[in-house]
């Protein structure tokens, strides 16, 4: 899979910086009128919204000295939503030009742009020095990432000892078949679904203890219906912007990627990880 299938997929994404401002102006709201109250109500393009985000606060134990990094950061609803409710500081990494333009401009509506930035950057190459973070979080993005290895090392690399990493995201449990992968990535562009035994084994490998897996199969396969629903409910709009055909196109996909939740071959989790810091490591030499 390359960078580029993951941008074009983002591109025409139904939920977008023009599709999220629209629907603020749709309840009467003007741009010089819109604070991260407004915007959280839209901009949650991940399962279970801002309660989903709150769990990841909890999660990890977020503070307002935290220096956060939210790897594929999207429109970056998540990362305003922390830096809002903790006071902490995000910085957001994502590939697609489009998303980080779009997530810029949300943040600088929203009164954020002192404690919330954007750039934009792989994954398998993140444009930060070594030790930059206390805090990585990511949310159902990890299955678009190519080489699970790598993409944890380079996670791990940017942490500070003892920093946190805590991502949800995609899983199988084991019987996902060679078409339903291709299908996968032919529909969602999910380029590498992990296990949560081989998220625990990678982890390991790079320096990483897992403090806790928390099963969101159960929420997300409930999320994941009401989500169809809610993008068939913007057809029209859909179909205005990208054509029948591009619609159809990703309503037949995303009606696959349910159904493996609904036979109970895709899974999700929570997982919370931390890097060891140097006592320990010193301990185990």
């Amino acid at each position: 899979m390359t960078a580029g299938s993951v941008e074009r997929f983002y591109d025409f994404h139904p939920i977008n910086a023009r599709q999220i401002l629209d629907a603020v102006a749709a309840r009467g709201i003007g741009a010089d009128a819109i604070t991260e109250e407004v915007l959280q109500q839209h901009d949650q393009d991940h399962y279970g919204g801002t309660a989903a985000t709150d769990r990841l606060i909890v999660e990890a134990g977020v503070r307002a000295e935290d220096v956060v990094l939210d790897v594929c950061s999207g429109m970056g609803g998540p990362a305003r939503y922390l830096a809002w409710k903790t006071g902490c500081d995000v910085t957001g990494v994502d590939i697609t030009a489009s998303r980080v333009e779009g997530a810029i401009e949300l943040t600088r509506l929203a009164g954020l742009s002192g404690s919330v930035r954007f750039v934009r950057g792989s994954a398998l190459a993140m444009p930060f020095r070594d030790a930059s973070f206390t805090l990585a979080i990511a949310q159902e993005s990890f299955a678009h990432v190519p080489d699970k290895p790598r993409l944890l090392a380079e996670c791990a690399r940017v942490l500070r000892p003892a920093g946190r990493l805590v991502f949800s995201d995609i899983l199988h449990r084991g019987n996902l078949s060679a078409q339903d992968k291709r299908e996968l990535f032919s529909g969602m562009t999910f380029s590498d679904i992990a296990t949560a035994e081989g998220y625990v084994e990678q982890l390991r490998r790079c320096g990483m203890e897992v403090v806790r897996l928390v099963d969101l199969t159960q929420e997300w396969t409930r999320i994941l219906v009401e989500r169809l629903a809610m993008y068939r409910s913007l057809e029209s709009q859909t179909v205005a912007r990208l054509g029948r055909e591009h619609f159809e196109r990703y309503d037949r996909a995303y009606e696959h990627f349910v159904g493996l939740y609904q036979s109970g071959v895709l899974a999700g989790a929570l997982i919370h990880s931390r890097k060891a810091d140097a006592a320990a490591r010193a301990g185990r030499n």
